[in-house]
């Protein structure tokens, strides 16, 4: 069924699935025709922000989706996903899970939206009635609790900066989120990986003016009382809808993962784009604070937070991914 090049083929679709800071810390093995290795490059963990790996893992779990995105356009399918915990043969990569791959797929609904999801960091125009209709569409999925535009909105938003600031006030947070964000098109990484200045809606000035804020001039800034306004979020925020994702307690978070993405896909499929607010969930602060306002369904668990709207015809962005051939180990 495979080679390496229907492989390369195949991830040029499956690397389309987000990652964390899109560190894209996935690499595939061939094992024989009809199986493939996962694997874990460890160089792009994320030790502060993601000390216990849950990020990873949910990454992992989203390229597995995508990988199973691309097989049924081509008639095949994952029979079988086991776990494995085993050290590896290949130093600086950890295996993570091995797929069986079988014939008999077939091209899922969610694929089409594959090519246009992207995160949409800019804000959202005034809600509308085609906002509201595309929200409805939503409004079924059992992993989903959408909240319209609106005051709850925009409390969500003024809690998503504090939990922000939260994290911004560690130095080794500030240090970390910095190393992936590539504010200078000079920067050769700018094309390959991590947050662009393009991907998180700033230009040229903003950009610069970001790596000063969360640079040298954030201690400063915070004992003036100016860095929490200066990196406030909330104005973008409170433009859109917000769509709390949540999860069965105790599910592997590979498979998390893989529906974090399909919920991500269902909204582009009905034309929205949206944008993680990861911290909102992370910060345990901000994370009751959501469940007791918005209890999920029992035996659940809210994963993340999506700020969702209706972008501007102007919103294409240009994804970052690595190149295909380094993903293949």
């Amino acid at each position: 069924m495979l080679d390496r090049a229907v492989l390369e083929e195949l991830l040029a679709e499956a690397r389309l699935a987000p990652s964390a800071h899109n560190t894209q810390p996935t690499r595939w093995r061939l094992l024989g025709d009809d199986a493939l290795l996962l694997l874990e490059d460890v160089t792009r963990r994320l030790p502060v922000a993601d000390p216990s790996g849950h990020d990873v893992r949910l990454s992992h779990g989203a390229a597995i989706e995508g990988m199973s995105l691309a097989l049924g356009r081509r008639g095949l399918q994952i029979a079988r996903i086991e776990r494995d915990d085993g050290p590896g043969d290949v130093p600086g990569y950890l295996p993570i899970a091995r797929l069986t791959l079988a014939a008999g797929g077939m091209a899922d609904r969610l694929a089409v939206a594959v090519a246009g999801r992207h995160s949409w960091r800019g804000r959202f125009p005034p809600a509308d009635a085609a906002l509201h209709e595309a929200l409805g569409k939503l409004a079924g999925s059992p992993d989903l609790a959408i909240i319209p535009p609106g005051p709850k909105v925009s409390e969500i938003a003024e809690l998503g900066d504090r939990a922000g600031f939260h994290f911004l006030c560690q130095d080794a947070h500030r240090r970390e989120l910095l190393a992936w964000m590539r504010l200078s098109p000079r920067d050769l990484r700018y094309h390959r990986d991590g947050l662009n200045a393009e991907a998180m809606a700033l230009d040229r000035v903003e950009a610069a003016g970001a790596s000063l804020v969360l640079g040298p001039l954030f201690p400063l800034l915070n004992r003036l009382g100016l860095a929490e306004r200066l990196t406030s979020e909330r104005a973008k925020t409170e433009t859109g809808a917000i769509a709390l994702f949540h999860r069965p307690i105790g599910e592997d978070l590979l498979e998390t993962g893989r529906a974090f993405y399909r919920a991500w896909l269902a909204m582009a499929a009905h034309g929205l784009s949206a944008c993680p607010i990861s911290v909102l969930a992370d910060w345990t602060v901000s994370n009751a604070i959501l469940a007791e306002r918005y209890p999920p369904p029992a035996g659940r668990k809210l994963v993340n937070v999506f700020r969702v709207g209706i972008p501007s015809t102007s919103s294409s962005v240009r994804r970052v991914r690595l190149p295909v051939s380094e993903l293949v180990i």
